[in-house]
């Protein structure tokens, strides 16, 4: 429906027209005057799906969490000012995650800016360099409304291909900002206006590989990092077809639809960490596919052998920290063709397999001898307390490396979310709620330093539409610290490092209304994460000693690979 009872609704109405016939479902809001009417015609439009979130650093990252979850872009609206502003880390990491976001941010009119009006400051290229995108637009005019069309069909076409990401359009607006009638404004768009107006399709891209080279090579690998990819199935197929026609290992990240493959090495974080077995299997090829994998030996071993790699990555970007000897070719694993006929068996492969079987029944057998609360015995067991097809959404810091190192294959078909573009902790709580809403039954795996820094985000709860647990890892502080050459100082480690906050969680979650469970040994931690079906919103917490935790993985968990 096309409000028309003035000039700004109705500009608002046809912008929001345009975006849902480009593919546009969701529009989160957070509330302000200047962007009433904005809100106003997002809320009247019979077919999307308005949610408004108070906080716009919560609101931001719950829209990365909806694009990851649906494929597609996710509008964002503010009001001017430093309303704004709140929206830039998110913005940030949806640029390194190559997330599409539509960010509508209304403005002052030019001559209330500069002059003490009030609510206004420079939002002209707010996010710099982080947006693919930038326009200003017009103030509303009745015979601008084409201009305003094709903008926004440019800009969804940026947000989505040759590199996706955030775009932004700042949007200047002069009272009246409510319903108040001005003109009557009936019939102002022609009956063929948003003809024209269809969703994007990405073309096709076809990039030359090298099969020559890489079939002559005994000795290769395939390394996936985490990926955001909507359909992980045909991503995954992909590169399993790719793994058997070369024959070579694939050393995929937690978070690649690639972990669990047939040619797939599970715990390559343990044995890259064995100074014999890092020059016994070392690699002369690698097909990299996306950034590289969390693991830091992984990193450092790669850095050491300096092998030939070729990265694949669509948007073409540079995926290359280590600065070694790398070429990128501009394709996503869906898109490369693989010839019929697969190479000879590989005893490169075997003892890759080997190895890995090796450490898989180790693990087996030390986690099996562990009573306490060993936070990587809690990830290790998660495949299989998990029920099927739960979403997964895993914090940054000690969570991502745990499951990284420790993360068993299973048949249950769960799929990992993640903010990993710029690796840091805000935002992690409203992102996961973003996965859950109208999506799976989801699991954010967090520790405590990222949960209480995204407290706000419990607000979106009334808005939720699905179901999430809070699976709160809490050692009392940031136990990625414990692991750094930091900890030998103390002080000043303690206070300006692990930063411990002595905060009771049954009470936080109380003050927000979050039942709230203090999982009291490993059958009560089994049970609860086996409930079908889950409850709307819940906090488990899993209460840990961070300074045992780190011990354990320097003397037990390092040394299982050996």
């Amino acid at each position: 429906m096309i409000l028309t009872e003035n000039l700004n609704v109705l500009w608002a109405s046809v912008l929001f027209e345009t975006l849902y016939r480009l593919g546009l479902r969701t529009v989160v809001l957070s509330p302000g005057s200047r962007s009433g009417p904005l809100a106003i015609a997002a809320a009247a439009h019979s077919h999307l799906e308005a949610l408004p979130i108070l906080d716009e650093r919560s609101a931001a990252f719950f829209a990365l969490g909806l694009v990851q979850q649906q494929g597609r872009p996710v509008a964002l609206v503010c009001t001017s000012g430093t309303a704004a502003a709140n929206f830039y880390p998110a913005i940030i990491e949806a640029s390194l995650s190559h997330l599409p976001l539509i960010v509508l941010t209304a403005d002052r009119p030019p001559e209330l800016r500069f002059c003490q009006a009030g609510q206004a400051i420079d939002q002209v290229h707010l996010y710099g360099h982080a947006v693919r995108h930038y326009r200003e637009l017009s103030l509303p005019e009745l015979a601008l409304l084409p201009y305003l069309r094709q903008t926004l069909c440019h800009s969804w076409q940026t947000a989505l291909w040759p590199d996706p990401g955030p775009v932004h359009l700042n949007i200047p607006l002069r009272d009246p900002l409510d319903l108040r009638s001005e003109a009557n404004f009936h019939g102002a768009l022609p009956k063929n206006f948003f003809d024209q107006v269809q969703p994007f399709v990405p073309p096709r891209v076809v990039t030359s590989l090298p099969w020559q080279t890489w079939q002559q090579m005994q000795r290769g690998l395939i390394i996936a990092g985490p990926s955001h990819g909507v359909d992980s199935l045909a991503e995954a197929t992909a590169i399993d077809r790719l793994s058997r026609f070369l024959q070579w290992p694939v050393l995929a990240d937690a978070l690649s639809s690639a972990r669990g493959l047939p040619h797939g090495i599970t715990h390559y974080d343990l044995l890259l960490r064995d100074a014999h077995l890092r020059e016994y299997l070392r690699p002369e090829a690698v097909i990299q596919l996306g950034p590289l994998p969390t693991s830091k030996a992984l990193r450092e071993w790669l850095s050491t052998c300096d092998p030939l790699i070729w990265c694949l990555d669509p948007t073409g970007d540079n995926n290359n920290p280590l600065h070694g000897r790398c070429q990128t070719l501009a394709i996503a694993p869906q898109s490369v063709d693989c010839p019929p006929d697969p190479l000879p068996p590989n005893p490169y492969l075997k003892d890759w397999q080997d190895q890995d079987q090796r450490v898989h029944e180790q693990l087996k057998r030390t986690f099996e001898a562990i009573d306490w609360f060993c936070e990587a015995k809690l990830i290790y067991h998660l495949p299989q307390w998990l029920p099927s097809q739960t979403a997964i959404f895993v914090a940054s810091s000690m969570p991502v490396r745990d499951v990284e190192s420790v993360w068993r294959v299973s048949d249950r078909r769960h799929r990992f979310y993640f903010n990993r573009g710029a690796n840091g902790i805000d935002g992690t709580l409203s992102s996961a709620l973003g996965v859950a809403h109208r999506g799976q039954p989801t699991l954010l795996i967090t520790g405590d330093l990222a949960c209480l820094h995204d407290t706000n985000g419990w607000l979106i709860t009334p808005q939720l539409q699905g179901c999430l647990t809070v699976l709160l890892i809490n050692n009392n502080g940031g136990g990625i610290f414990e692991h750094l050459p930091i900890r030998q100082f103390d002080p000043p480690f303690e206070t300006f490092f692990a930063t411990p906050q002595a905060v009771n969680f049954a009470q936080l979650a109380a003050a927000y209304g979050i039942p709230y469970h203090c999982l009291q040994n490993w059958a009560d931690v089994q049970t609860q994460l086996s409930l079908d079906p889950w409850p709307k919103i819940r906090l488990l917490e899993f209460k840990s000693d961070r300074q045992q935790n780190a011990q354990w993985r320097q003397q037990v968990l390092a040394q299982l690979g050996i």
